[in-house]
């Protein structure tokens, strides 16, 4: 979100879902976690967190092929190319090997040190495959993955897609050891396959004694979701199921879901209600409401499953927000319930803050059903197909993978779209009052902040991005997965892009650490504009001792006119330094490479600084103190 001064808004009568909602006992707010109490592993949803005796490391050297051959080995110069025929997977250079159509091998190979200590090592790497190959039964090329004399994988032209998968593997057997990681691709003596590799990270991390089982749970969830509107968008009516995993040594005998968008009602008059839940039993609701225990069916042991599912009704109410209407124009963001985050520090209840975000939610997939008037366009997250309905309906089914929540619009909106020249299909709604011109600005806005944070961060995973403009928005702007919500402006805009990476793809708890999402976006943000961040520094001026960069949204809530100064600027000003500290190349390795391993997981300040560390020979202890940079 835009750092945009927060302001009370009248609560407006908000009227009752056509639900009926589910009678449940008021219990008093959850305590909210303390500062920093949610630390856990971050390569992937579930993982183990970092003990301290273990500093997450990367242990790949220039995994996305930017610096050339550095540190590669390859079996010829023509294979760490960015060379026309193929596309990176982020930035401009890959690893290509085969291609050539007769008997050939190509080999990349890197010698890695794996450091003991840790519990986990994940070795993951993108990779694209083509060919011209027909048969749908046959390997006839094939690409080896090897980590010294084990073989990790074998891929061939069988295994052909039109994009870049993400391959993953535990590699922590050979903590403690110097290997070879190698790659080697073969061709037969005709018809070509080309094999594709980008963005190959070996990252460590957890002790092999966690002090508490720390691990994120529910995990995987997947929500499915069918939801009829009115006439108008503002009321939404029918069924949400949630499909989760225990990744817990622990039993789950409960999980909570996040009413979130109750903080915009009262407890008697909620516009999110829930009903008739099936696979558990509903309890009390906390948290003003926006809490909802569910106690399982039965207890939930690791690795088992489980489904709940529960009639949801939604009433937008009034208001330019980011659950809010404006006039005809409905913006429907934080509106499902979504599962509460378990870990070390136990449940995840942190009060809503509408001074930035509390939002904490691990990666899930979403398929969801919108039946609306076809008078209305519906904008939503993830890749949406529409269908005629019944007279005068139109059915929009949206889908998203790995993403950590789902919003949508409907309204009259003038849609505008366009293609960014890394092929990132955009689509932009205005409401009425926007100028034609000012929403091909925001279109172009919108290719080139979207290409720009692909070539540092990673490419777009999310298929098409949607960005609805209102300049009545108070808050400036807000993200969620494949859609943002903003006014009309090329600095704004770019910044809740920006948060498709910082927030969305590297995940981080936005109420314990907001600095993790909101300072790395505006970073970010002056790279994409150019800016250097010249000098920031020196007009830094704390309000007190207790002042962090690293405070928790409790400490923000009770600062609120320090939080966007702080968190937001001081924040990026200390990115700025450490690049100036450690050389722009080495920092843009350093954020591709954190990003690459936190992809779709859970970011901590204290991972973070560890592979700072890891980028540099200078000591960084004075450099965090300076910068008041905690965790």
């Amino acid at each position: 979100m835009r750092p945009t001064p927060r302001k009370a808004l009248a609560a407006g009568a908000l009227a009752l879902a056509a639900l009926a909602a589910v009678s449940l006992p008021a219990a008093p707010p959850a305590a909210a976690a303390p500062d920093g109490a949610a630390p856990a592993g971050a390569f992937a949803d579930g993982a183990a967190s970092a003990a301290a005796v273990c500093t997450p490391a990367q242990a790949v050297v220039n995994g996305g092929f930017e610096s050339g051959a550095s540190s590669w080995t390859q079996s010829s110069t023509s294979v760490i190319t960015s060379r026309t025929g193929q596309t990176a997977h982020g930035g401009t250079a890959f690893a290509w090997l085969g291609g050539v159509g007769s008997t050939h091998t190509d080999t990349l190979a890197q010698s890695v040190v794996i450091p003991s200590g840790c519990a986990s090592a994940t070795l993951t790497f993108w990779l694209h495959v083509d060919t011209t190959e027909t048969t749908s039964s046959t390997a006839y090329d094939k690409l080896t993955a090897k980590i010294g004399t084990t073989t990790l994988a074998t891929y061939s032209n069988l295994d052909k897609n039109t994009g870049y998968v993400q391959k993953s593997f535990d590699v922590s057997a050979f903590a403690g050891q110097t290997v070879s990681l190698s790659f080697t691709g073969t061709e037969d003596s005709s018809l070509r396959s080309s094999f594709v590799l980008d963005d190959i990270a070996l990252a460590t991390s957890g002790d092999t004694t966690p002090p508490a089982d720390s691990v994120r749970t529910p995990a995987a969830p997947s929500y499915t979701v069918s939801l009829t509107s009115d006439a108008a968008g503002t009321v939404w009516t029918g069924h949400e199921s949630a499909t989760f995993t225990n990744a817990s040594a622990t039993a789950l005998t409960d999980v909570y879901l996040r009413l979130w968008d109750n903080y915009h009602g009262t407890c008697a008059a909620m516009p999110i209600t829930v009903g008739n839940v099936t696979g558990g039993t509903a309890g009390a609701l906390s948290v003003g409401c926006t809490a909802l225990q569910i106690s399982l069916a039965a207890p939930l042991a690791q690795g088992q499953s489980a489904t709940i599912g529960f009639d949801l009704g939604i009433t937008v109410p009034s208001g330019a927000d980011r659950f809010g209407h404006d006039g005809a124009f409905s913006f429907i963001g934080n509106a499902l319930p979504v599962l509460a985050v378990k870990d070390g520090a136990g449940w995840h209840l942190d009060p809503y803050t509408n001074n930035g975000e509390s939002f904490y939610s691990l990666a899930a997939d979403f398929r969801v059903t919108l039946d609306h008037p076809t008078t209305l366009l519906v904008p939503a997250s993830g890749t949406s197909v529409d269908t005629a309905g019944s007279s005068g309906r139109t059915i929009t089914t949206a889908t998203a993978s790995r993403v950590r929540d789902f919003a949508w619009a409907a309204g009259p909106f003038s849609k505008i779209s366009g293609t960014s020249a890394a092929g990132t299909p955009i689509n932009v709604y205005s409401v009425s009052g926007i100028s034609s011109a000012n929403a091909q600005s925001m279109l172009t806005t919108a290719k080139t902040a979207v290409d720009a944070h692909s070539s540092r961060f990673g490419a777009y995973p999310y298929g098409e991005l949607d960005a609805v403009i209102d300049n009545s928005f108070w808050f400036g702007g807000m993200e969620y997965p494949g859609f943002v919500l903003d006014l009309v402006s090329t600095t704004a805009l770019t910044h809740e892009i920006g948060h498709q990476w910082w927030y969305g793809i590297v995940g981080d708890d936005e109420y314990t650490s907001p600095w993790l999402d909101e300072s790395f976006t505006d970073y970010a943000t002056d790279l994409a504009l150019g800016k250097t961040g010249s000098g920031c520094w020196s007009s830094v001026s704390w309000a007190s001792s207790a002042e962090k960069i690293t405070n928790s949204m409790a400490y923000w809530d009770a600062h609120s006119s320090r939080y966007s100064t702080v968190v937001y600027g001081y924040g990026k000003c200390a990115l700025h330094d450490l690049r100036r500290l450690v050389g722009d190349t080495a920092m843009a390795t350093l954020l591709k490479g954190y990003a690459a391993s936190h992809w779709y997981g859970v970011s901590t300040t204290a991972e973070f600084k560890a592979a700072a560390q890891a980028a540099t020979t200078t000591d960084l202890t004075s450099f965090w103190t300076t910068h008041r940079i905690d965790g």
